[in-house]
């Protein structure tokens, strides 16, 4: 892996700093940050961290450790953080696409000039990197999203879309766990719930980890949502 940009550290309000590692959104960038979660773990003073797509958040208990010594340290660790640590699971997230699960669908393929079979087809294709956890609990954000669909994010959001939906914005992708407001185009809605706070995992997706789509039936994913709610994860890591 090649160098990447110098991280620097910067002010998050009074018990917590960022170290910032660039300003895209890249893999490679993505494994530094994960690489930095994992080593920053046994430093004095941490209470929390939060890789992002460029950066991690680190919470810290101010009478255990300060801003400009835990910003050294933290330095001093990402200047020689590799991006190499091992990759995580990829998961095979099954999809209905189209129809009420998915109410953007046809026209976000008009906007491309294509079919909504094919806009699924490129949709899941790819295997997605999960770069970061946010918004809500479980809304997992995916990098990999083929560029000739990338579809810049509504002019209206919604005030309501349901959890579960998958949907893109710009050059992302999104699984979300919650119902939420939303300016993403809705493409389909997956049965998993990604976020169940009294299941071990409560979340399943992790930042590195992969992500596989594929597409089911309605009634397919009727059965597989009545199975969810009862508890079952229904992603699949792939062999």
């Amino acid at each position: 892996m090649a160098p990447g940009p110098s991280p620097r550290i910067l002010p998050s309000g009074d018990a917590a700093l960022t170290v910032e590692f660039g300003e895209a959104i890249d893999p490679e960038l993505s494994a530094r940050v994960l690489d930095l979660d994992r080593t920053a773990a046994s430093l004095e003073g941490i209470v929390e961290t939060i890789p992002t797509y460029r950066s991690l958040l680190v919470c810290y208990d101010p009478e255990r450790t300060s801003y400009d010594r835990l910003g050294a340290e933290l330095l001093g660790l990402a200047a020689n953080v590799t991006g190499r640590a091992e990759a995580g699971r990829t998961w095979r997230i099954p999809v209905s696409y189209g129809g009420e699960n998915g109410i953007d669908l046809e026209a976000t393929a008009a906007l491309h000039d294509i079919t909504p079979d094919e806009l699924v087809r490129r949709h899941a294709a790819p295997t997605y990197r999960v770069y970061m956890l946010g918004f809500l609990p479980g809304f997992a954000y995916l990098g990999g999203l083929d560029p000739s669909i990338a579809t810049s994010r509504r002019v209206s959001p919604r005030l309501h879309t349901p959890a579960g939906t998958i949907s893109i914005g710009g050059i992302q992708a999104l699984v979300a766990s919650l119902a939420a407001p939303s300016g993403w185009h809705l493409l389909g809605r997956t049965p998993v719930r990604n976020f169940m706070p009294g299941r071990d995992p409560a979340v399943i997706l992790q930042p590195g980890d992969g992500v596989r789509f594929e597409r089911i039936s309605e009634a397919e994913f009727a059965r597989l949502d009545r199975e969810a709610e009862a508890g079952a994860v229904i992603a699949e890591p792939v062999a």
